[in-house]
């Protein structure tokens, strides 16, 4: 049970320092921003928001612990009837804090319907600052498509990952001057936990043998909730589960029980369902498959990073298209699609070129590892730039 927070309760510290507004919804944004969230706590006044849709500890709770992170200081009461109300509700409920508490400057990350939390700020003139901008699948039928655009759009500085991503925002006709390439956080938030990745006991608690199972995680929005995309995506796994024998453990998210449960869809025996795992259990069994299938979209940074660190392991994504094409150019994961001939032609040759060490090269937008030290320079540089340039404040 999460604790709801009257708006007009969180405080500053006060301190003389930038007061940072920082918004999250998912446990992609909790942990791509941890070590950020950390390194803003020293150098600025922070309030961290989460809208609370969907909250779920295996989801969201656990990765606080995980990461040593401290808890936010105020929950929103986003969470709707359907879809159209909880983002309706992240809008107004972000706009009713910032009202009430007046940040000086407001991050956000990525493309979830929590970014859209800062269509409020632009009509308050309050700063925004968007990590992960410019990314974009060119696949119209992804919700987050939908959300990057417009997040971009409205943001007053755009921090992309990669110079793919800073061309996409200028073909859209963003101002240069206020675009910048940090890089990926993931190489920084691994490599923090790497030494508790590598000590995880995982194996032995689910009694897995390290090198003999698949690890697979399939949640997104277009593979689970359209009937077609669902029924050859699991026709394709129980497929895979019978001509490689050997268990596959899914991490299995709330829209997808729920799916398989509705639909009275029956896995091979071979699938293990297995609730959400936390950070450092699931890194670890990564670096220890036979092969990842996974439709995450942090797959092809985490393939980059252990390729880096002498880790590398067969990534195979379960979509149709991606926003990381810079992955792709370094030839760190396989693009499978979601239907039988597919998946199993790519985790064949995923599973072969890792064992003859034909691997991929980390990608160089996702290797620094001070990408926290750059969000926090650029923050502090252009938090009073637009409010005079853009909102003529002074």
């Amino acid at each position: 049970m999460i604790r709801m927070t009257k708006y007009t309760e969180v405080n500053w510290r006060n301190n003389g320092k930038l007061k940072l507004l920082i918004i999250v919804g998912t446990r992609p944004e909790i942990i791509r921003l941890s070590e950020v969230i950390k390194k803003t706590r020293r150098y600025f006044d922070v309030v961290l928001a989460h809208t609370g849709q969907n909250y779920d500890y295996n989801l969201n709770g656990i990765f606080f612990h995980d990461l040593n992170l401290e808890e936010p200081e105020v929950y929103l009461n986003a969470v709707g009837r359907d879809l159209g109300e909880t983002m309706g509700n992240i809008i107004a409920e972000s706009y009713k804090l910032m009202v009430a508490i007046q940040p000086d400057a407001v991050l956000v990350l990525g493309d979830t319907n929590s970014c859209l939390s800062v269509i409020g700020a632009k009509r308050l003139h309050i700063p925004i600052f968007h990590m992960e901008a410019g990314n974009r699948s060119k696949d119209e039928c992804l919700p987050e498509e939908t959300n990057r655009r417009i997040v971009d759009i409205i943001s007053d500085v755009n921090m992309a990952y990669s110079e793919h991503a800073r061309r996409y925002l200028a073909d859209n006709g963003l101002p240069k001057e206020r675009t910048y390439v940090t890089g990926s956080p993931m190489a920084e938030v691994l490599r923090v936990n790497l030494e508790k990745i590598e000590s995880s006991d995982i194996h032995q608690r689910l009694g897995l043998e390290k090198g003999r199972y698949i690890l697979l995680s399939a949640h997104r929005e277009e593979n689970i909730d359209t009937d077609k995309n669902f029924i050859s995506l699991f026709t394709a796994v129980n497929k895979m589960a019978e001509k490689y024998d050997m268990p596959i453990l899914y991490s299995c998210h709330p829209r997808s029980k729920n799916k398989l449960e509705s639909s009275g869809f029956v896995l091979d025996k071979r699938v293990i369902q297995h609730e959400p795992l936390g950070f450092h259990d699931y890194n670890c069994l990564q670096m220890n498959a036979y092969a990842v299938v996974s439709d995450s979209g942090t797959l092809p940074e985490e393939s980059s990073f252990f390729t880096s660190v002498d880790k590398p392991f067969p990534a195979v994504c379960i979509r149709t298209s991606t926003e990381r094409p810079e992955a792709l150019d370094k030839a760190d994961f396989i693009l499978s699609g979601i239907d039988e001939i597919g998946l199993l032609q790519a985790v064949d040759v995923a599973v072969a070129m890792n064992e003859h060490k034909h691997l991929g090269l980390p990608v160089p937008d996702y290797v620094d590892e001070n990408v926290s030290d750059k969000v926090v320079k650029i923050i502090q540089s252009y938090t009073n730039i637009v409010n005079k340039m853009v909102w003529r404040k002074y």
